[in-house]
């Protein structure tokens, strides 16, 4: 059986009928690499049945691995016991149900020889970073892998399929001294990973000459890498871009909708069919994704839901649950593309700056205070100060804490060009996603202090 047919079976051995069921069939292969040898190599095949109920507007929830009637028919019954137990302690809230899953749309996100996981292909690529990384007398650390998705969403009322793959290879280069250089890729399909090519620009990074600089707390303006900018744009899409901290009131976008939130060169949207992206039919409760714009030369246009939140707003959901019923924290948007600008490269970005910040990656990101976008991010792997328009030399890392909002006010400039970038390490359950953005220069960036 595939997923669809799993959900199906689900559903029919559900004892009411609004229900719904999210099934997963993950196929994955994932090569860790450190000091430049292998270290561990874990290939997954894993299908999970979850089940949501209905009673009363209260959701209940239930999983399981197993496909046999008997424990489907098991599953739906500890969800509709959840259900039943959640309203009888509380007054009815409004959820609309589940409605139909709609047929998926055709999308560029599957590819035929990832989906084979081939593992001599994985050897070849830490071969060639290995080979690379030895050459410059460093150590290269990472990860290589790929995986095939089959995720189906059906309800009384039908039920829809899509099959999707993904690829991921991150290198960090380490020199004697410590120093290290980060780079990845990331895409649908494994031929698109070129492993020596990545290897050679963290080794760049790692054995960039000079004594390390340090600066004082300040603000100071910014050149960032695409990574860096997608993990600002993560923290934003889990707290300004959430529609149901929106419909709460704690959203930093409640009662802003018109109104200028960034420079007029920030285009952001949620773009499930974009070419660089990893596209998704439609999401863990069946609605269909479509692109969908979010802020709209510099204006805040809308935020997403989940059939749960749009309820609470008063609007239809926009196809952005990550869990059937709706996942605890709400939507968030999983194609994030921010369109790209008129810089031709990194060079162009710092030569008006004096005196600033090159950002690689930020690691460490956490949310302070969500009204109002201010997060803390520490520097990795790639920090270098410019001076008088170009790199220098490094500089120590040093910990940003600022709104992601006022940075992307301050944005004076965007590359042309964009990368899809992750923070996937994939410890937990699989959910391949990932940003598309250019790099950009920014005014005025808060760092608080130094790290390293």
């Amino acid at each position: 059986m595939n997923a669809l047919d799993v959900a199906e079976a689900a559903v029919a051995a559900a004892p009411t009928s609004d229900v719904l069921a999210h099934v997963t069939h993950e196929r994955s292969l994932l090569l860790r690499f450190a000091a430049n040898r292998p270290t561990q190599a874990t290939a997954i095949d894993d299908l999970t049945v979850e089940l949501a109920v209905l009673v009363d507007g209260h959701l209940g929830r239930a999983a399981t691995n197993d496909t046999d009637p008997e424990s489907l028919s098991d599953c739906a019954g500890r969800a509709l016991v959840a259900a039943e137990a959640a309203a009888a302690t509380a007054a009815p809230t409004r959820h609309p149900g589940f409605p139909a899953a709609e047929a998926a749309r055709p999308h560029h996100g599957h590819d035929a020889e990832t989906a084979a996981l081939d593992a001599t292909a994985g050897g070849a690529a830490l071969a060639s970073a290995f080979e690379a990384a030895e050459r410059h007398e460093l150590e290269a650390h990472g990860v290589w892998t790929v995986a095939e998705d089959e995720r189906a969403v059906a309800t009384s009322a039908g039920g829809a399929l899509d099959r999707t793959t993904d690829a991921l290879m991150k290198v960090i280069c380490i020199a004697p001294n410590g120093r290290s250089g980060y780079a990845s890729s990331m895409a649908v399909a494994a031929s698109e990973l070129e492993a020596a090519p990545l290897a050679e620009r963290a080794a760049a990074k790692a054995l960039a000459p000079g004594e390390a600089a340090e600066l004082p707390p300040g603000d100071y303006p910014v050149v960032m890498e695409p990574r860096a900018v997608g993990s600002l744009l993560e923290l934003l899409g889990d707290t300004a871009l959430n529609g149901l901290a929106y419909a709460e009131g704690r959203g930093a976008l409640v009662d802003r909708f018109g109104e200028m939130v960034a420079a007029p060169a920030i285009n952001l949207a949620d773009s499930p069919y974009f070419p660089a992206t990893l596209p998704r039919a439609f999401d863990a409760e069946g609605t269909p994704k479509r692109p969908m714009p979010l802020i709209q030369d510099g204006v805040a246009r809308a935020v997403v839901h989940d059939l749960h939140s749009g309820a609470l707003a008063g609007v239809e959901s926009t196809g952005h649950a990550l869990a059937p019923g709706g996942a605890p924290d709400g939507p968030g948007p999983r194609n994030l593309v921010l369109a790209g600008g008129g810089a031709a490269g990194f060079e162009e970005l710092c030569a008006p700056i004096e005196r600033g910040v090159y950002v690689t990656r930020f690691w460490y990101e956490n949310v302070i205070r969500p009204k109002e976008t201010l997060v803390t991010a520490v520097t990795r792997d790639g920090t270098f100060l410019i001076e008088d328009g170009r790199v220098t030399r490094p500089l120590r890392d040093l910990r940003l804490t600022d709104s992601v909002l006022g940075i992307l006010s301050r944005v004076e400039d965007l590359s042309a060009g964009q990368e899809l970038t992750s923070p996937a390490e994939f410890y937990d359950r699989r959910f391949a996603h990932g940003v598309v953005s250019p790099a950009l220069r920014a005014g005025g960036v808060r760092f608080t202090d130094t790290t390293g």
